[in-house]
């Protein structure tokens, strides 16, 4: 009767255990989904800018596309 008492607890134990990893799982699992859902949102969620700012990053962009068309103007296809 012992053995199968030790084999009930045995089993007892590893159910717990399997339960507390899928919970554990299961929580991460539901995190990253938010954090995918804040990625997708995110632009939606930012406070407005000041048109200096816009000004600013305009011009960033700008000065990228010229270094972009200069880096392309050197390759011969």
């Amino acid at each position: 009767m012992s053995e199968a008492m030790m084999t009930i607890t045995m089993a007892s134990f590893g159910l717990v255990a399997l339960s507390i990893l899928l919970f554990a799982g299961l929580k991460g699992w539901q995190g990253w989904l938010e954090v995918k859902r804040m990625e997708l949102a995110g632009p939606a969620r930012r406070e407005p800018r000041s048109p200096t700012a816009d000004l600013i990053e305009l011009a960033d962009l700008k000065e990228r596309i010229r270094k972009l068309e200069s880096i392309a103007a050197c390759i011969d296809l």
